[in-house]
């Protein structure tokens, strides 16, 4: 709140932000949306549209929207409330030129409780490995017939009241709708009506059979397998004793959680918490250290850790830690006993809430 006032940045709401998203493709907005999360985040669950731009590769983020009028509405989200990366891209935009730039301070959090998100390419690659997902193509059937993603069925937006009755009865399953791309409107239409059915679980794959085609992967026109060689089993614990999560980079996180409820972090972990020293003051987890990241190089951070003990970095909405972690990974930094926890965390003095975010697979 404290960036929002600063900067002169106005607020929109929920429902201001849905009534620009028309069908919710590309294209077809009223606004462009800005999501300011790291990519990882981005990927896993986006608000319909959205664009990738975060303060640390701003540059090349800006480059996708360049050639933008300035005066075209621009509306910048990220992790919640307490997610200071939206007024910092906002401000970021505005020094661009950017004469009309709001603030959807809900963000992610809020927006999927209310309604369906976008996904990129490793999510439904997952699901799809996995079968945790109904996959949906929307297209018309004859395209379907000549070419689909594996495992996925033919339910086009023009039939969907007809078909309807060929989805799950359990409502809390996985949906993922596609089409023919970023401009296809037809599975936004498909997922919409679906969550206005009552299923909550809905997702868009939005780039559709021709990102996962030009991603490579197997297509039912092909002989190509998804996956070429078999999975490697994944560890379950570090050297040092932590429950790895499934999420790279992650400790499980309610194995986490349940030792800081209990009281039972092991010394051999030193938890740090990667806000503003001014965040840390008002409330922080029992025990924690306060280094703020994204205030130096990685090998700058890297020094700064405590030696000879395992690393679990924890930010607000687990946003900022997950940067931190991928910065120190990208530098080619040992990060074999470094972690982060992937949640949402609000503290007043040394009591917490916390809510586990859930992993991808």
């Amino acid at each position: 709140m404290e960036l929002i006032v600063k900067n002169n940045l106005e607020q929109v709401n929920y429902d201001y932000v849905k009534s620009k998203l028309g069908s919710g493709n590309r294209g077809a907005t009223e606004s462009i949306l800005i999501d300011a999360r790291p990519e990882a985040k981005y990927i896993k669950g986006t608000i319909p549209s959205s664009l990738n731009i975060t303060d640390s590769t701003f540059e090349t983020g800006y480059k996708q929207i360049i050639d933008l009028p300035k005066d075209k509405e621009l509306i910048v989200f990220c992790a919640g409330y307490s997610c200071e990366k939206s007024p910092i891209v906002a401000k970021m935009l505005k020094d661009k030129g950017h004469k009309n730039v709001k603030i959807y301070s809900g963000g992610e959090p809020e927006w999927a409780t209310k309604n369906y998100l976008e996904v990129g390419i490793a999510v439904i690659k997952t699901y799809q490995e996995n079968n945790s997902a109904l996959l949906v193509d929307a297209r018309p059937s004859t395209k379907y017939f000549q070419e689909t993603i594996p495992g996925s069925i033919s339910i086009p937006d023009t039939s969907l009241d007809k078909l309807v009755g060929r989805f799950p009865i359990n409502k809390d399953e996985k949906i993922v709708t596609f089409c023919a791309g970023y401009s296809c409107e037809k599975s936004n239409i498909v997922a919409e009506k679906l969550y206005n059915l009552g299923y909550k679980n809905v997702f868009v794959y939005a780039g559709g059979l021709p990102a996962w085609k030009e991603a490579g992967l197997g297509t039912t026109s092909n002989s190509k397998k998804v996956e070429d060689k078999p999975k490697e089993a994944k560890k379950e614990f570090s050297s040092n004793g932590v429950k790895l999560g499934s999420d790279e980079g992650t400790v499980d996180g309610e194995w986490f959680k349940a030792l800081i409820v209990e009281n039972k972090v092991p010394a051999n972990i030193q938890i740090v918490n990667v806000l503003p020293k001014k965040d840390y003051d008002k409330g922080h987890i029992e025990g924690s250290i306060n280094i703020q990241a994204d205030q130096f190089k990685p090998e700058e951070l890297y020094a700064k850790l405590p030696k000879g003990k395992t690393v679990v970095f924890h930010c607000s909405a687990g946003s900022r830690s997950l940067e931190a972690w991928t910065n120190l990974k990208k530098a080619n930094l040992d990060v074999s006993e470094i972690f982060y926890f992937d949640a949402n965390i609000v503290c007043e003095g040394n009591k917490c809430k916390i809510d586990v975010n859930e992993p991808l697979e």
